[in-house]
């Protein structure tokens, strides 16, 4: 299973922004250059967050975005079914478009429907705020300094 890139930019955007400072905003471009993405699809990604109300967005020239507080509790699984378009591994996941001929008799049907649930029950054991509390984590660090350099730019 791969997710798409609009999910991976959201987890992105989101962890950048759970690690601002209380009060501090962020622009869309500031963590485009952080992780050397696409602005303009980060722009897309930004706008489905604050809608999904995951983001606090600010218009004007003081303006940018924040995490919105209570976005800390949703889990990974929530977060990640908001923001893809689906998650059927296979064609016949999908009973309107699906045209296989053997969906329903297959085996490998059942097994990729429990593996895709296995997953997800996975996710679901893990919130935003979990992907950014280890303080010691590797990761934490470099979005820390990318935190840091956006500011400074």
């Amino acid at each position: 299973m791969q997710i798409t890139q609009f999910s991976d930019y959201a987890f992105r955007l989101l962890i950048f922004v759970a690690e601002l400072p209380a009060g501090r905003l962020t622009t869309i471009q500031e963590v485009a250059d952080s992780f050397h993405i696409s602005r303009h699809h980060l722009v897309k990604v930004a706008q489905r967050l604050a809608a999904l109300q995951m983001i606090q967005t600010t218009r004007g020239k003081a303006g940018g975005i924040c995490l919105e507080p209570k976005a800390l509790e949703l889990t990974v699984r929530e977060i990640l079914e908001k923001t893809e378009t689906n998650l059927n591994l296979v064609e016949c996941f999908n009973r309107k478009e699906n045209k296989c001929p053997i969906a329903g008799h297959c085996e490998l049907q059942s097994i990729l429907l429990k593996a895709t649930r296995a997953f997800l029950t996975v996710l679901q054991e893990y919130t935003l705020s979990d992907l950014v509390q280890n303080r010691h984590s590797a990761a934490r660090k470099q979005i820390l300094k990318m935190v840091k350099s956006a500011a400074e730019r």
